[in-house]
């Protein structure tokens, strides 16, 4: 079986650093392996319109913005597929089809669903485009045959209901639908990043994110300005690491070579903790110490980005031609779920031929 990768990002704002150390820079670790057979990157623009259905021009605008963080990041199109969702038709006729196999019950008991819900106050008047959410992502994973679907953990009820729906189908219309494997990031502090504020989720929606995109200054304020330990009142007290933001995204982004670059008194990032745990050493500090670990690690994305920004028309040259082989590759796996359901009645020459002899007797 080929080896195949499927991914993707609601095109609702720019990527932060939240998307980066969730799944992006796994993506981009994963396509330069060359260890599989096709990588098919998404820009879901039709799964952000379920609640932007009121402002398309968001959704719109956020596609070439969405393109611009992937490439800057080092998605290239010579090795991944790059494709906007809504130019692939068959994903939302193969989503019909998936809808029969699950239930309202099943759909409202998604932990994903209902917190998403709960958080844009659909409680009362839920779109049934975003209700039915999962059973689009199981139509986007099934249609390219992915066999490995790297995302954060707050999507891991979407990939198990996907699983749910390819283990329905397949029981009932035969071994057609490939069941795919969940690639969680392998760094816990990478699982769920928090936004700055300390708030359980980095979102574009809380304004709480670090963008790929941010100017240095930008990134400096944001950084002085996080969550840390609301105890640590003098620089003598004990500081609590846990819950503390600036530890969690030390913890993301902090490589061993940053400390003798940033801050040679200190061995690694065991020992910045120890100090802190033990009182004596200040907020500030370390704050400075994340803003020059972040500033390193975005800087070269950042540049790149400006790169491309210099020739659009050819970026959507690249989405153009990634959409164009997307769909080709949908439509081939559209034809055997019809010919597994047998709803393929133009090509089914045994049916008609049955039919004839029925009728002719």
């Amino acid at each position: 079986m080929k080896k195949i990768m499927l991914t993707g990002d609601r095109p609702t704002g720019r990527l932060h650093v939240g998307h980066y150390v969730g799944s992006l820079k796994r993506r981009v670790e994963l396509q330069n392996t060359g260890d599989f057979d096709d990588i098919f990157i998404m820009i879901a623009d039709a799964q952000a319109l379920t609640d932007n259905a009121d402002n398309p021009e968001k959704v719109r605008e956020n596609i070439i913005e969405v393109a611009l963080d992937y490439l800057a990041c080092g998605l290239d199109p010579e090795k991944s597929t790059l494709f906007i969702q809504s130019q692939i038709p068959e994903l939302c006729e193969l989503t019909f089809y998936y809808m029969n196999l699950v239930t309202v019950s099943r759909l409202q008991r998604n932990p994903t669903v209902k917190s998403e819900i709960q958080q844009r106050n659909f409680e009362a008047s839920i779109p049934v485009g975003f209700f039915t959410y999962p059973i689009s992502q199981a139509a986007d994973i099934t249609a390219f045959k992915a066999t490995t679907v790297p995302v954060g953990e707050d999507q891991m009820p979407m990939l198990e209901q996907t699983k749910e729906i390819v283990h329905k189908f397949n029981s009932v219309y035969g071994e057609t639908l490939v069941d795919p494997k969940i690639l969680l990031p392998d760094n816990e502090a990478c699982l769920r990043l928090p936004g700055t504020d300390g708030k359980a989720k980095m979102s574009k929606s809380l304004g709480n994110c670090i963008y790929l995109s941010e100017e240095p200054e930008d990134i400096k304020k944001k950084v002085f300005s996080m969550f840390t330990d609301p105890t640590h009142i003098r620089i003598e007290d004990p500081g609590k690491l846990e819950g503390n933001t600036v530890f969690t995204y030390l913890d993301a982004f902090c490589r061993p070579e940053y400390f003798a670059e940033f801050l040679p008194e200190y061995a690694g990032l065991d020992e910045l903790k120890e100090h802190y745990k033990r009182g004596g050493l200040g907020d500030m500090k370390v704050k400075r110490f994340l803003n020059n670990v972040l500033q390193a690690e975005l800087e070269p994305i950042r540049n790149r980005r400006k790169e491309f920004q210099k020739d659009i028309p050819a970026v959507y040259e690249i989405l153009r031609k990634g959409s164009e082989k997307a769909e080709k590759v949908a439509a081939e796996t559209l034809r055997e779920v019809k010919e597994a359901m047998r709803i393929n009645y133009f090509d089914d020459q045994e049916m008609i031929a049955k039919q004839s002899e029925k009728f002719a007797e």
